[in-house]
């Protein structure tokens, strides 16, 4: 059969539209309407943000020289994709105008809105001492989904199939979750003035200035490109987007769980 990649396209956004509709329509949204709330929901996902930097920088290993001495690798778009989306996610400009990584945003406006920054400074600080990702998880006790979460990342990274990366960076990180969370936090500073909100609404809002409309093309054109006439290569980008987009359903559980909970000894 003739390679038709809109063949393999229409296959793997069917598998996987059941998956992506049950997060979009998770009920962790509708808990979320309270500061308290937002902070812990804050805790459990900035490990999110920290371990897609990962995922990101693997890809830039991958399909760019990173190595000296410099020589021309991989396809031209797909090497500016990568870097223009390392640069806007290390090195872009803060609500105050200050060069500033996403992840060091979205914990300054832990921070700005009291949300405990522990538990991941702690991470960081053990993998900076030299633990691996997941020894220095324990180290910490971080919550299981969030364990789960981020060492399925690194699992996938240390396969060094970039395809796989790829289509984990591309079909695993939905697009639609920083839209939704801008409007409920919106709601939520609207309810809250003395809330500072401000920076977590800033960060919504550059995630999805940055995507815009260029990036999602691209990222698809980068899997195409990477899985070619494989159809293994597709399979494989099938069932490794699957595994993200239920792991994602598992962190938002856990977090949707983690709020219940403590809404239930608030009103103790």
């Amino acid at each position: 059969m003739n390679y038709n990649k809109e063949i393999y396209i229409q296959k793997l956004t069917q598998e996987l539209a059941p998956l992506q509709q049950q997060i979009v329509a998770h009920s962790l949204y509708n808990k979320v309407n309270s500061v308290a709330a937002l902070n812990a929901f804050m805790e459990y996902h900035v490990f999110a943000v920290f371990d897609f930097m990962s995922l990101l920088k693997a890809l830039q290993i991958h399909l760019t020289q990173t190595q000296i001495p410099w020589i021309p690798k991989g396809n031209p778009v797909t090497r500016r994709f990568i870097n223009e989306i390392v640069f806007g996610e290390e090195s872009d400009i803060d609500k105050d105008g200050k060069p500033l990584s996403h992840y060091e945003m979205y914990v300054e406006a832990m921070n700005a809105s009291n949300a405990n920054t522990q538990l991941i400074s702690e991470c960081i600080t053990e993998i900076s001492n030299g633990k691996s990702v997941a020894e220095s998880l324990i180290a910490v006790n971080a919550p299981k989904a969030v364990q789960d979460f981020v060492n399925f990342t690194f699992s996938i990274i240390k396969t060094n199939e970039v395809h796989k990366i790829a289509a984990v960076f591309t079909f695993g990180r939905e697009d639609l979750i920083p839209n939704m969370f801008l409007e409920m936090v919106r709601g939520i500073d609207q309810k809250n003035i003395d809330a500072n909100l401000d920076k977590f609404i800033y960060y919504l809002e550059r995630h999805i200035e940055l995507d815009g409309d260029e990036h999602g093309p691209l990222a698809l054109q980068m899997v195409q490109e990477l899985c070619g006439a494989d159809t293994q290569k597709w399979e494989d980008c099938i069932h490794v987007s699957k595994q993200a987009l239920q792991h994602r359903v598992a962190l938002w559980t856990a977090i949707e769980q983690h709020i219940e909970v403590l809404s239930e000894r608030e009103f103790a």
